[in-house]
């Protein structure tokens, strides 16, 4: 089965019918739910009961957001389908504000707005050279830049992707590191092909201890995942 990054561009791909497909799929509503909690808990905020502004990037259908929402969160969700905003605001009535944005190019957001970030099954794209001129290399560090200077200082970002090959994996941590994050990857379940999971934890200020992977002995095995964007 081909990686849907290797099919079209996210903005083609996730067109109307593709969107609603995928906004429909209780399976991949499961999914989302389970990896925004995990990335959440990865973000670790500060237990004080003050809800938190936080950016969902690549926010798709707003499957992602509605768990922020539940956790007591505000949040702004940026996406770069129009068709996949369009359900996220006209199906779901999600809560977040909205925009159409594509990462690549920067985000265009204020500075030191936003309390964390996280980004669930999007970073991935990046790393394709879909259309002329448009090098991977240029659009991780634009991404990078503008998400670092998005957060408060001392703000974490949480990013769930499914990297293709270790060397992609690699490209974004080090894209992240040369922007001025410090942290590095979380990989939970890391023996298990299935349900092995990469969740890149950035700090917007001084190094922190990261945080421990989930393994196998903490719960059963999960299923493998479909790949969104």
């Amino acid at each position: 089965m081909s990686r849907p990054e290797h099919v079209a561009p996210p903005e083609i791909f996730y067109n109307d019918i593709e969107a609603k497909k995928y906004a429909r799929n209780s399976r991949m509503m499961e999914i989302q739910e389970r990896l925004t909690e995990r990335a959440l808990e990865l973000l670790n905020l500060p237990d004080d009961g003050i809800p938190k502004l936080l950016l969902d990037i690549g926010c798709g259908s707003g499957m992602s957001g509605q768990t922020l929402t539940e956790h007591g969160h505000e949040w702004f969700g940026t996406d770069i389908s129009a068709d996949m905003l369009n359900v996220a605001r006209d199906e779901r009535e999600v809560e977040g504000d909205l925009c159409h944005s594509d990462m690549g190019q920067g985000l265009p957001l204020r500075q030191a707005l936003f309390d964390g970030a996280i980004s669930i099954s999007a970073v991935q794209w990046l790393c394709n050279a879909d259309t002329a001129g448009a090098e991977p290399r240029v659009r991780l560090k634009r991404f990078f830049a503008s998400l670092y200077a998005a957060l408060t200082r001392g703000a974490r970002a949480v990013l769930q992707f499914y990297p293709e090959t270790p060397r992609q994996a690699e490209m974004i941590t080090m894209a992240a590191m040369k922007s001025g994050f410090s942290g590095g990857m979380v990989v939970d379940y890391p023996n298990s092909t299935r349900a092995k999971k990469f969740f890149l934890c950035l700090m917007a200020g001084p190094p922190a201890e990261l945080p421990k992977p989930k393994n196998e002995e903490d719960e059963e095995e999960e299923g493998e995942d479909g790949v969104k964007v």
